[in-house]
């Protein structure tokens, strides 16, 4: 799947499927050290989806966690000093056992600590980075960032911030919005689904950072590549969003809801539902 020429919009819904069934009959250990705000809602939506969550943010633990993980979140949310040194430790450890791992750079860029912080993990290399336009833009140096956690910018702003990044990880970069672009080196893809309520829920972006290291950790049992496990965790989390959208009404229900879906979304829906497009740098997929 990782190939270039083997990158097609109906081979990522394909691979999505394949990988929420790998996901559920062997369910990835998510070592998560993210905010403080969403800590309880990423564990339930790891559970939901049939992965196994772990909140293990203390320094002496991480290191020692991250690396009989399979996969790891870094999410710089709320980077308390303990966090900060567990960041690091956690990430050390993925690295030495080749834990798969995502970074979530948070409201990067007019912050000085965070900012700081996420500059000495992108060093290290993430398999994986998630975050909205804005904070993308910030951590390749194009801008200030945002309004906090809200993205002041549209998601193809922030495309070649995040190719930029792709090169220099060896990873993939995952830029969030009303429509999804998924970057590596050689390809991209664009998922058009999803629903505004996860914008109106305290850890909807934070919580599908989460579900990206549990497909990073099904993929690498697979051989799937970063893309196509960022790729795979959108799809299959902004369909459950949808479904939870329809029988909601308004977000706290949807809350609810979404764990809901996220439980009983099955692989042989996506084909139908997905809204996916995937390039590489001589051709375009067709919408599947």
């Amino acid at each position: 799947m990782s190939a270039r020429l083997e990158m097609s919009s109906e081979s990522v819904v394909e691979a999505a499927a394949d990988l929420l069934t790998e996901l559920r009959a062997e369910p990835p250990l998510v070592h998560c050290i993210t905010n403080s705000v969403v800590t309880g809602f990423t564990a339930n939506v790891l559970l939901a989806l049939g992965a196994a969550p772990a909140m293990v943010d203390i320094t002496g633990e991480a290191g020692m966690f991250a690396a009989i993980s399979s996969g790891l979140l870094v999410n710089l949310g709320t980077p308390t000093p303990e966090q900060r040194s567990a960041s690091l430790e956690a990430v050390g450890g993925a690295r030495t056992a080749g834990t798969p791992w995502v970074l979530d750079p948070v409201a990067v860029g007019a912050l000085p600590v965070r900012t700081a912080l996420a500059q000495d993990l992108l060093a290290l290399r993430p398999t994986l980075i998630r975050g909205n336009a804005s904070e993308i833009l910030a951590l390749a140096g194009r801008s200030q960032g945002g309004r906090g956690v809200d993205a002041l910018d549209g998601t193809e702003a922030a495309a070649d911030a995040a190719r930029e990044l792709a090169r220099i990880t060896g990873g993939a970069v995952a830029v969030s919005g009303p429509v999804d672009l998924l970057v590596d080196a050689d390809h991209e893809v664009h998922i058009a689904n999803g629903d505004v309520l996860l914008t109106r829920v305290t850890g909807g972006g934070c919580a599908l950072g989460a579900v990206m290291a549990a497909f990073l950790g099904a993929a690498r049992r697979t051989g799937d590549s970063p893309l196509v496990a960022a790729a795979s965790a959108t799809l299959v989390y902004t369909v459950a969003a949808e479904d939870a959208a329809a029988r909601s009404e308004g977000p706290g229900s949807f809350a609810v809801a979404l764990l809901d879906a996220l439980a009983a979304i099955r692989p042989d829906a996506l084909p139908a539902r997905a809204r996916v497009e995937a390039r590489n740098s001589e051709t375009a997929g067709v919408t599947a």
